[in-house]
């Protein structure tokens, strides 16, 4: 965690600095918003603590013209409650009173270094993916994370920073698909003073602010093919040159990358670098949308409940057995975004000791109550989950989750599942062989795989 305070280190800013060094936050003292902006470009930070005198508003402003994403937190006396939200309507995402408050000091600290993402899952169709994550986690080799929208791809991805070598070190990420073109080539490697018009100083780039520690490129199909090259040179050489500068310098980083296209497909089409694409894939983890893994979506609905509920001072409701009903019945073609933002409001418009049906409603005001389909519909949205859950995957993919399904499905009895899947015993042993050989879980007679959970 890499603090930085903006102020005059006087008496409750130096014990808030204190206690921050102690909860293991790397604490950098800058005096004025100039000299906070210069720290912030050559060095970066992941928190900003600033004085509630100083022009927040104009800290915040610079922050987004420079396109630095880095949280503010503002802190005075605590009897100043104008300058308090003075401080939140400039931009400020929080308000600390002094003097500080060692817990609290902790607790935001906390808060940032896990970033409100935490990683919750139960189905066993999730367990695949995880394990594979954590298997590689403490590896070098770059990871691919592909899924559609709202699956939890950058989660997942901080989950393997979390669990890898690097976990104290930064964790740093860039949307590919949310800066402008013109722009992604400086916000990753950065660029010297006068480079172009706009460039009043020189900035450090996301692989340098991330130098130790993980790379996540969010959304890397919608780079454009010519920075791809670029990207390609400093993955393979593990050196960039900053826009405008002369000298190459060095990087030491692990890369991850997310896509919710097919990027075999852009490699085809020509909008994706082949070379680039086996540069990134030497591991890749697909995680399956929400439909087709409904053991996490009762899970995951808790959690947001109690997760919103903290958030906005109300009381920890659970989910009523209607409106369980509908939270497992909707198909959330948003993903697990969606069933976020849906419990989010359900916890704000919840009335009683249960967050009831009435509560479960769409952005736009509606019920999500599904509409009753015949057998007919049902079967079309069963193949289609189905085909969905095949796209991406190779042949012995496919097969493997087949024959551990069925396993389960079978309670572990191999001669009853080899019946259902037409091979023979001596057949299902050897392949069951084969898959523990390789790390997976295989149901044990009488059993199931074994499932877990992360909250």
């Amino acid at each position: 965690m890499r603090l930085l305070i903006i102020g005059r280190l006087n008496g409750e800013l130096i014990t808030a600095s204190k206690i921050a060094m102690n909860r293991g936050a790397a604490v950098t003292n800058a005096e004025s918003l100039a000299q906070g902006l210069a720290v912030l470009r050559a060095k970066g930070a992941d928190l900003i603590m600033i004085d509630v005198a100083l022009a927040i508003r104009d800290l915040v402003t610079a922050l987004a013209a420079e396109r630095i994403r880095t949280p503010v937190i503002a802190c005075g006396v605590a009897t100043d409650a104008r300058a308090a939200v003075a401080a939140i309507e400039a931009g400020a995402r929080e308000y600390i009173p002094l003097p500080p408050d060692p817990e609290l000091i902790a607790a935001v600290l906390q808060a940032v270094s896990e970033d409100g993402r935490a990683f919750v899952w139960r189905d066993a169709s999730m367990e695949r993916v995880v394990k594979l994550a954590e298997q590689v986690a403490r590896s070098e080799a770059s990871v691919l994370i592909t899924g559609e929208s709202g699956t939890g791809k950058e989660v997942l991805a901080r989950h393997v920073h979390g669990k890898s070598n690097r976990a104290n070190r930064p964790f740093v990420s860039v949307n590919c698909a949310a800066i402008p073109e013109a722009l992604l080539e400086s916000e990753l490697f950065g660029h010297e003073k006068g480079a172009f018009t706009g460039a009043v100083a020189r900035r450090i780039g996301r692989f340098e602010e991330a130098h130790g520690g993980t790379l996540l490129l969010d959304e890397i199909s919608e780079m454009d093919v010519r920075l791809q090259s670029k990207l390609l040179r400093a993955l393979q050489e593990r050196v960039i040159d900053r826009v405008g500068g002369t000298a190459p310098v060095k990087v030491d980083i692990r890369v991850l990358a997310t896509s919710n296209r097919n990027l075999v497909e852009e490699v085809r089409k020509g909008t994706f670098r082949e070379d680039l694409y086996y540069r990134l894939n030497v591991v890749h983890l697909r995680l399956p949308p929400l439909r087709e893994r409904p053991g996490d979506i009762l899970e995951l609905a808790a959690h947001f409940a109690r997760k919103y509920a903290e958030v906005n001072g109300m009381p920890v409701r659970p989910l009523s057995a209607e409106a369980q009903g509908l939270v497992r019945a909707n198909p959330w073609r948003g993903n697990v975004r969606e069933l976020e933002n849906t419990l989010h409001r359900a916890v704000l418009l919840a009335s009683g000791p249960e967050i009831g049906p009435e509560a479960i409603l769409t952005p736009e005001g509606d019920s999500i109550a599904p509409v009753s389909a015949g057998p007919a519909e049902r079967a079309a949205r069963v193949a289609e989950a189905a085909t969905r859950g095949l796209v991406g995957q190779t042949v012995a993919q496919v097969e493997c989750d087949l024959i551990l399904d069925t396993l389960d499905h079978c309670l572990g009895n191999r001669t009853h599942a080899a019946k259902i899947l037409g091979i023979s015993i001596r057949t299902l042993r050897n392949k069951l062989n084969e898959y523990v050989d390789a790390g997976l879980s295989v149901a044990e007679p009488g059993s199931v795989r074994a499932m877990a959970a992360y909250g």
